[in-house]
């Protein structure tokens, strides 16, 4: 899973008065349709053998034909459970696809269920395409392209709107590419998850340092954990291409390994900061409940005496 960490800090500076004011995040879970399954009370019953057949004297023709007709009725089995648990990663997927922090920054490359299934090849460039499409995005990287631009980052492509254009190009090049080679293509090639998965629970050391390990670290299609050859060499294809259009003096084999590790460490934070999101979140709602709370006691003690000057004198 690629984060950027200038994208997500963006996204929490956009999401935090929204959570200031009691809003929650949205997240619409939709039910598992029920299993497919072969019922034996649909399947043909054998024909009745006539009162002269002797079932030991069986020809092998007829034989074979009943271990051809099983072996049939096995990999039908076998393929109508396997088009059921892709169903069921599906309706995973498009669980996920609803995710937003406070209702604004996807989050479409999380999720908190640790036994998520295994997503094919399409349902992993599906992912990619709905993460990379959505809004959130395009402006993020109008954003970024913003800051560069003030910051006067790659001076060769100058200011006024024509380099602004081509800052918010490469921001968004940055995250397509280095994404549709470290989300889809390299994850489906080496079977591997491109999904980040949220712990939730346990000591907060323990998160940390789930969250800190998820950019080398990472879930396969097999159910097993291992080395995350997708996000790093994803990190760094990205970078390579993104030599193309970035200015000359910036595309050295130096800028190149610089810039990949640079994305790869982002990820960590970026980790770091969908992990413990709920608990921000939660920390910043009680603290503006508290507040709402000592506004109304004040102004119920401000109103108690102005209600008591105002009585009937007998």
């Amino acid at each position: 899973m690629r984060v950027s960490l200038r994208l997500v800090l963006l996204g929490l500076t956009a999401a935090l008065p929204l959570v200031a004011t009691g809003q929650k995040s949205s997240i619409t879970l939709a039910d598992n349709p029920a299993l497919n399954r072969v019922d034996d009370a649909l399947l043909p019953d054998a024909p009745d053998a006539p009162p002269s057949f002797d079932p030991t004297q069986q020809p092998p023709a007829q034989s074979g034909a009943g271990q051809s007709s099983s072996s049939a009725q096995s990999a039908t089995a076998q393929a109508a459970d396997q088009k059921t648990a892709h169903d069921q990663a599906e309706d995973q997927l498009k669980q996920q696809e609803h995710q937003r922090v406070a209702g604004v920054m996807a989050t479409f490359n999380t999720t908190t269920n640790r036994n998520a299934l295994p997503l094919s090849a399409g349902q992993k460039f599906q992912l990619f395409f709905k993460s990379e499409t959505d809004p959130w995005p395009f402006v993020l990287s109008g954003i970024v392209a913003g800051i560069n631009q003030a910051s006067d980052s790659e001076q060769e492509w100058g200011q006024g709107m024509q380099g602004y254009a081509k800052r918010y190009g490469a921001a968004y090049s940055d995250s397509f590419i280095g994404n549709f080679f470290g989300n889809a293509v390299l994850t489906s090639v080496l079977h591997e998850d491109p999904r980040y998965y949220q712990k939730g629970t346990g000591s907060k050391w323990g998160r940390f340092l789930w969250a800190a390990t998820s950019t080398v670290w990472c879930k396969r299609d097999k159910g097993t954990w291992g080395p995350n050859y997708a996000n790093v060499g994803g990190n760094m294809i990205g970078a390579a291409i993104a030599r193309i259009y970035y200015p000359a003096s910036e595309r050295t084999v130096g800028d190149t390994l610089s810039d990949g590790l640079t994305v790869s460490a982002e990820g960590i934070v970026g980790s770091e900061i969908i992990e413990f999101w709920p608990d921000m979140a939660h920390y910043m709602k009680r603290k503006h409940d508290e507040k709402m709370a000592r506004k109304a006691a004040k102004a119920a003690g401000q109103s108690a005496p102005a209600a008591k000057s105002q009585s009937p004198q007998n």
